[in-house]
């Protein structure tokens, strides 16, 4: 079982011709909420494409905007353990999505902020904790530890990208970044081998977007090009690339194949408009990769190529 704590939204999207520079108003089109949180998106993730039994712990205002956030979890079967917060909103996004499906957010986060050290149940039976950085910075480095003292492998998206104190990555066992967070981590603007390099983190896993996803484990390196696909909305791809990798560890799947079905189930998200509901199934992601051509060597060497990985 997984165990998924942090965050979760009702996201506010606007579709525009393209995202707004500052002081520029653009005249977008539709209008649509959607439920979302980086905790939330990748818990469903986990239970949705990974197949795998999910429980959660969020907090929620005492609002109507926390009965849609709970509909979708509790209908992709999430088991909820919720920290009603008095006196606080449920957290919002507000969301401007591209023609071209990039995509600009901005969090506030509301009864995000309000989850403490003494919220964390028991963690029987669960195999990795999954975290990220849209709670308090102090309760996430609670719940790591807590987690380890438990034997419960640490998994943390590093993400909205922040320092990070040394006692907390000495907690984690996997990292997930993309590009630009891991930069940020490491110090290092070289490749990203000379970035991977610098973090002691046992287990780093980087999204490169279209290019795709490298991981090092242990001191050694696993590529897996992306998955091509005709985007519309890449705002949940990161998390769901997150949820099923770590579903697919506590199966026991090898990094390499780990690697593929996250892939496979983010190219599937950035097809759908939304975050939630933009998520595969299990059997969408399997039907994806039966059908998808096979990827080939070149490029796999280029992206080997990008990373700084030696053939």
């Amino acid at each position: 079982m997984i165990f998924v704590a942090g965050s979760a939204n009702l996201d506010f999207v606007v579709q525009a011709p393209h995202i707004p520079a500052p002081g520029e108003t653009v005249l977008g089109r539709d209008f649509k909420t959607f439920p979302g949180g980086k905790g939330a998106n990748q818990a469903i993730a986990c239970a949705r494409a990974g197949g795998v039994a999910t429980e959660m712990l969020l907090a929620l205002g005492d609002d109507a905007f926390a009965a849609p956030i709970e509909a979708s979890l509790k209908s992709a079967e999430v088991r909820l353990h919720t920290i009603r917060v008095a006196g606080q909103p449920t957290g919002t996004a507000f969301i401007c999505v591209s023609d071209a499906a990039e995509n600009a957010i901005t969090v506030a986060p509301g009864a995000n902020s309000c989850l403490r050290d003494e919220h964390l149940p028991e963690l029987k039976g669960v195999s990795h904790l999954l975290l990220q950085l849209e709670i308090p910075l102090e309760t996430v480095a609670a719940y790591a530890r807590s987690a380890r003292a438990q034997g419960v492998k640490v998994v943390l998206n590093a993400a909205p990208m922040q320092a990070l104190p040394p006692e907390l990555l000495s907690l984690i066992d996997v990292l997930i970044v993309n590009e630009g967070e891991l930069g940020s981590l490491s110090g290092s603007r070289n490749n990203i081998m000379h970035s991977l390099a610098a973090i002691s983190v046992p287990w780093v896993v980087v999204t490169l977007g279209d290019q795709g996803c490298v991981a090092r484990i242990d001191g050694r390196f696993y590529s897996q090009p992306a998955y091509p696909v005709d985007p519309v909305d890449s705002t949940a791809a990161g998390d769901t690339f997150c949820g099923v990798l770590v579903a697919a560890l506590s199966r026991n799947l090898g990094m390499q194949d780990a690697l593929r079905q996250a892939s496979a189930a983010s190219a599937l998200a950035c097809t759908r408009l939304g975050a939630q509901q933009s998520i595969p199934t299990l059997a969408e992601v399997g039907a994806f990769l039966a059908s998808a051509p096979e990827i080939g060597e070149e490029r796999h060497a280029a992206l080997r190529k990008y990373c700084g990985l030696r053939d």
